[in-house]
């Protein structure tokens, strides 16, 4: 039996992965703070937990990182700091969990799990604002914030380590992911979460800006696919490469879409925050080439229907999430 740990367990990519896995017969053990600006939910397992292993710490704990990674077969990294305008307000916490806490992980799998693979979530934010479109691995790395800078490192360390000790790597640059479980509560994971529990409480939609920003998206189930892919992978350690999808809208239009899927819903442009404009990196969307070639995948749910099934989970799940 494979035995899979997953750091930021019980947040909206682990929690959906660790159903990925014990389906598929692994041994799950979930690392999860629990801190409450992080997005972990137990709600989030609230079907599989008894057939996972739940460890409330934090990856920026050493000596628990090192025991629980112990006899670990797979190590899916998704624990990190996510929200933009706090790395901003709060840089060295930011770095404490996106780039130190990293490199500590890294070193406890050189020490006690040397025959590990790590897959590793790294961030299109790391490109900052595109020069071109789509955005490929050759684009310059040129975050616009501190969050970026941070998953930089993050991402490097886990190359390095491929480079210098063979550890087994591999880092995905994920785009905008959303789906069941993602945080609804504030905009600190996607403001996709924001705009749906506007949606559901019969709040209007705020767009920054002229809305005509373009972006892609990826359904969680997509994303859970293409880490599974990436661990099971040789051709991908040492390598470090972008997801997303062929399917590019702007944001008026995506408002326009989610609106139309529930009654009385509105939306309306308004300005940008002056702190979030100085980070906001434009329009971005992904080639994803690479990663169909190394991993022969590709996203299989359009955003209509993502949309669909993620308002569907809301509206029967959404007191567990504010």
């Amino acid at each position: 039996m494979t035995n899979s740990l997953i750091t930021g367990g019980l947040g909206f990519i682990g929690s959906n992965l660790a159903r990925r896995l014990v389906n598929e017969g692994h041994k799950v053990t979930l690392i999860d703070s629990l801190i409450p600006q992080y997005g972990g939910n137990l709600a989030n397992i609230i079907d599989i937990r008894d057939r996972v292993t739940v460890n409330i710490s934090d990856v920026r704990d050493p000596f628990a990182t090192r025991e629980l990674l112990k006899g670990v077969d797979l190590v899916f990294n998704l624990a990190g700091q996510t929200s933009h305008a706090d790395s901003m307000t709060d840089p060295f916490t930011d770095l404490d969990i996106n780039a130190k806490a990293q490199l500590s992980l890294l070193e406890a799998v050189r020490q006690v799990a040397p025959e590990a693979v790590v897959v590793f979530a790294s961030t299109r934010q790391i490109y900052g604002r595109p020069q071109y479109l789509p955005v490929d691995e050759a684009h310059p790395i040129r975050p616009v914030d501190v969050n970026g800078v941070n998953k930089v490192a993050g991402e490097q360390f886990h190359l390095l380590y491929h480079d210098v000790y063979g550890i087994r790597t591999t880092a995905l640059r994920l785009t905008n992911t959303y789906g069941p479980g993602m945080r609804v509560k504030d905009a600190r994971q996607t403001f996709l979460g924001i705009w749906i529990r506007n949606l559901l409480k019969g709040d209007p939609i705020l767009v920054f800006g002229d809305g005509k920003q373009l972006r892609d998206f990826n359904y969680v189930d997509d994303v859970v696919d293409a880490l599974v892919r990436a661990a099971a992978t040789p051709a991908c350690y040492g390598k470090a490469f972008n997801l997303g999808h062929s399917e590019v809208i702007d944001l008026a239009s995506l408002a326009q879409l989610l609106t139309a899927a529930e009654h009385g819903a509105s939306w309306q442009l308004v300005p940008f925050p002056p702190e979030r404009k100085a980070i906001d990196i434009g329009d971005y969307y992904s080639n994803h080439n690479l990663a169909s070639e190394l991993l022969q995948w590709q996203p299989l749910v359009n955003l209509s229907a993502g949309l669909a099934r993620t308002l569907a989970y809301y509206r029967q799940h959404l007191a567990a999430y504010l």
